[in-house]
């Protein structure tokens, strides 16, 4: 796999939908689906094929192009779509060494409607190929709800019928079938709901709903009260089946639908060709912007280059806004809702998908790329002055008044710095006071990188809200650098941004970069602060039981918590077990100061 492909797979979405592989001459050599396009694709390059067909395809793959869809199901219908209009030529070779299965309509008097994978010129009419097995069932179910058709294989020619050779069986009996074996539903009847199957498999599933519709309302008008609710029964049954699909809709004409996207120095265009209710193309390009050309015109050219490319001649063109261009015969259409808004949907979808895999491509290759790309957001969605290239995060940690310590981490270019991360014991404060420890922290930090001429950081993040932003306010007013540099709050219960002076917060989207940025600086902050700060408890704790007991120096403390684990079990023990570990000299020293302390 080159570098070329490696790059495609890295940025693919983990979103069902369907995969086209094409090989050096830009031809289509295979589709196939995928609840999970990113795991699907890289399992063709990561895993060992024990198949030759497999292997042979493989090392013949050149390109890679994607559509993402709504749903799994929407996955089947379109990669059928996409092999009978492309027929590529390894979707036959493999696939277990099976033809794809199709559906056969038999050349018999009372013709049978089955599955099948062998094509007899028999007379018979075949529909498909149909790239998924699972999905013709669904389809034959259907249709066998729909039309009580016989799934027996007896020969019923009239003949037979009429020498009175069969008998009704169980099928008859459940009501999956009329029995024309023994006379009881008309040959004409019969192949009525033939007709209407074929109309089915053609696509046309309005035609057979219009006409289910107009029975059922004779029907009611005659008060034939039963047979109108048998046929409302199928008619709701054919509606579901043509709305539970973006991919094939209720559209039964040939529409053509654009989505729109840019950004600074590009235009994108997803192109979707829509055929009797069936997306048969789908192709998504870019424009390279030049002087000020305007969306309109962009898209106007770009439905130029693609009735010119697919030979369209579609009379409706679905689109997100006018186009700067007038088609002779064409009209063009906005929808607000309904099939078309969703096939627009799709469109729309995918053309997204494309301009985020190019940003992401491109800053795989440049990784400082994506890094100034998120700065600059955050300069955006901040509104501050500086591109925030050094950016430090302060918070403190005094977990039931103890030890009062503070942190500051210092992210450079959106990454952590590690190497530049401070802690701060707190000298001027005592007990839980977190606007005045701020207030000392922050001074004391830019006091010191005044006095080195170091750079100050272009931002500041202060983990708390107003109070504590107003603390560090004042250390950066004293020190003369106020209104210099920026600053803001970010608040934990609901992530609301902080401005100096102004009590109304800031939201960020919660899928922003900007977001994700400041709450990475929040939350390694307050690591950063809470294992310094349980440091310094533990030696605190250690200390004034250990080191206050003249004598007793630094390796006998390791001896005796190496041994012991704690203080408490260092005064529980006796003192043969003392003596083993420190000797008799220091087990007195020892045991003379717990009894001291004791009494």
């Amino acid at each position: 796999m080159n570098d070329y492909l490696k790059n495609i797979i890295r940025n693919i979405p983990e979103k069902p939908g369907c995969y086209q592989y094409y090989d050096d001459k830009g031809i289509i050599i295979y589709v196939g689906k995928a609840k999970n396009l990113k795991k699907r694709v890289s399992s063709y390059f990561t895993k060992n094929h024990d198949s030759p067909k497999t292997r042979i395809l493989v090392s013949k793959i050149k390109d890679i192009r994607y559509i993402i869809v709504d749903t799994e199901a929407d996955t089947l219908l379109l990669e059928n779509n996409l092999i009978k209009e492309f027929q590529p030529r390894y979707n036959v070779l493999l696939k277990d060494d099976k033809s794809y299965p199709s559906i056969a309509i038999r050349n018999e008097f009372y013709p049978r409607v089955e599955l099948t994978r062998q094509i007899i010129k028999n007379g018979s009419q075949y529909f498909g190929p149909y790239s998924n097995v699972p999905s013709v069932k669904v389809l034959l179910e259907f249709i066998h709800k729909l039309y009580p058709i016989r799934t027996c294989s007896l020969n019923l020619t009239p003949e037979k019928i009429a020498e009175g050779k069969y008998k009704v069986c169980l099928e008859y009996h459940i009501k999956r079938c009329l029995a024309p074996c023994v006379g009881l539903q008309k040959y004409e009847d019969y192949n009525k709901d033939i007709e209407s199957i074929k109309e089915i498999l053609k696509g046309n599933t309005n035609l057979v709903s219009d006409r289910i519709y107009n029975q059922m309302l004779e029907m009611a008008e005659k008060q034939e009260f039963e047979l109108a609710n048998e046929l409302k029964n199928k008619y709701l049954l054919i509606e579901n089946f043509k709305n539970k699909s973006t991919v094939v809709s209720n559209i039964n004409y040939n529409i053509d639908v654009y989505s729109y996207d840019e950004d600074e120095n590009s235009a994108f265009i997803n192109y979707l060709n829509v055929h009797n209710g069936a997306i048969i193309q789908v192709y998504t390009f870019e424009y390279r912007k030049r002087i000020e050309e305007s969306k309109e015109d962009l898209l106007g050219m770009g439905i130029v280059e693609m009735r010119e490319r697919f030979g369209s001649k579609a009379k409706e063109i679905v689109v997100p806004f006018y186009p700067d261009l007038a088609l002779e015969g064409v009209e063009y259409v906005i929808p607000q809702r309904g099939d078309k808004k969703k096939l627009l949907l799709l469109s729309t979808q995918n053309v997204r998908q494309y301009k985020i895999d190019k940003l992401k491509k491109a800053e795989s290759l440049n990784p400082e790329q994506r890094n100034i790309r998120i700065l600059k957001e955050i300069q955006k969605d901040l509104n501050i002055k500086e591109l925030p290239v050094q950016i430090e995060c302060f918070d403190n940690s005094n977990i039931q008044g103890t030890n009062p310590v503070s942190a500051c981490v210092v992210f450079k270019m959106g990454k952590p710095s590690k190497k530049d991360y401070r802690h701060f014991n707190v000298k001027t404060v005592e007990g839980p006071d977190d606007f005045s420890t701020m207030r000392e922290v922050v001074y004391r930090r830019y006091h010191r990188l005044l006095e080195e001429g170091s750079p100050l950081p272009q931002l500041i993040v202060i983990d708390g809200g107003k109070g504590q932003l107003s603390s560090a306010c004042e250390s950066l007013k004293s020190l003369g650098i106020y209104g210099k540099v920026a600053i803001v709050g970010i608040a934990k219960r609901l992530e609301e941004i902080y401005y100096p002076e102004d009590s109304i917060p800031l939201y960020l989207d919660k899928n922003s970069e900007s977001l994700k940025v400041l709450q990475h600086l929040r939350d390694e902050a307050h690591r950063f602060g809470i294992t310094f700060h349980r440091n310094q408890r533990s030696k605190s704790q250690v200390k004034s039981e250990l080191d206050n007991i003249k004598g007793i120096g630094d390796e006998t403390k390791r001896l005796l918590l190496k041994e012991f684990r704690s203080v408490k079990r260092i005064k529980a023990a006796s003192q043969q077990e003392l003596e083993k570990i420190v000797g008799k000299h220091k087990t007195l020293l020892l045991k003379k100061y717990f009894e001291d302390k004791s009494n």
